[in-house]
């Protein structure tokens, strides 16, 4: 069995995606001749949180503390070198293959209740490709017996085509950043002094937590980009519950080139989230996840220009 475990392929006209049964996540994505997300092979487990599905909480939750009703939780640290607990319980869990057909693929997975979690939630993503890009829906459901906070994530790197990071103008829907301390939150949202909009990535790094993600006038979605010199770009949309993005540039991604060569390179993670991190402390934009009362929402990459 391969470090991802089986490589799930859906394909419709243009499109291509490539899924992971490890993890659930997605693990390449291709719309009319160009690399969307950056791809990682099945052999090793992704890097950097490439693709990764957060449930049930996206980014980091401080020493992996947090109260239920009065009842302290500590969660297993699975971030060891700082001593916190991140981005959820199934990143590394087999999912269970439900329903597949050419273009469309559906994986379960359960966070069980276990130390610092204490109820079980049951997650159900369905990735479909066609004319409009890559969809992907998520349900979730308790299937405990009390209410439980939940929140939710995604980690894609994205890419157009071969375009260098660098030279790629990025656009987020973002209005505040969170101020962050070693990557946990050091006070309340502050307005943003200028926006993200085409903003070149050269010169520009982030790992940083953004808030006030709202549709435009018009809209009905969020919507961050990364654009390239010729005018092609790379949309990632989400629904208005995705109200969070933290952006991640790291200088050193390992890009797998097609000769199986391994180079470090600039890369751009746009990372839609329901709630930022330290949620599951503060509160701030959780979902109350009731049982009985599953929860849906949707998001996706499209190619654009």
């Amino acid at each position: 069995m391969d470090a991802c475990g089986e490589r799930f392929v859906i394909v419709s006209g243009d499109c291509r995606a490539e899924v992971d049964e490890v993890g659930g996540g997605l693990a390449g994505f291709v719309q009319g001749g160009r690399v969307r997300v950056e791809p990682h092979p099945p052999t090793a487990r992704p890097a950097k949180g490439s693709g990764a599905v957060l449930a049930p909480w996206p980014n980091r939750v401080r020493g992996g503390r947090w109260s239920l009703r009065g009842a302290a939780q500590q969660l297993a640290l699975t971030e060891p070198a700082a001593g916190n607990a991140i981005h959820g319980l199934l990143r590394h869990v087999g999912w269970t293959l439900a329903d597949r057909a050419g273009d469309r693929l559906v994986l379960t997975a359960v966070a069980p209740v276990q130390p610092g979690w204490p109820q079980p939630v049951r997650v159900r993503i369905t990735y479909t490709v066609g004319a409009g890009g890559l969809g992907v829906e998520t349900e979730v459901e308790n299937l405990g017996f009390a209410p439980v906070p939940f929140g939710l994530g995604f980690h894609p790197y994205l890419r157009v085509g071969d375009v260098p990071a660098d030279d790629l103008e990025l656009t987020l829907a973002a209005r505040t950043r969170l101020p962050l301390r070693e990557q946990l939150p050091d006070g309340p949202p502050e307005p943003l002094d200028r926006p993200f909009a085409g903003t070149l990535l050269a010169g520009t790094e982030l790992d940083d937590a953004f808030g006030g993600c709202v549709p435009a006038e018009g809209d009905d979605l969020v919507r961050h980009r990364v654009v390239a010199p010729d005018g092609g770009g790379t949309e990632l949309w989400a629904d208005p519950a995705f109200g969070w993005v933290q952006v991640f540039t790291p200088a050193d991604f390992p890009r797998h080139g097609p000769d199986g060569v391994v180079t470090a390179a600039r890369a751009v993670a746009v990372e839609p989230m329901t709630c930022p991190p330290d949620a599951l402390n503060s509160g701030t934009d959780l979902i109350e996840l009731v049982p009985g009362e599953p929860q849906v929402l949707h998001w996706g990459i499209t190619a654009t220009g």
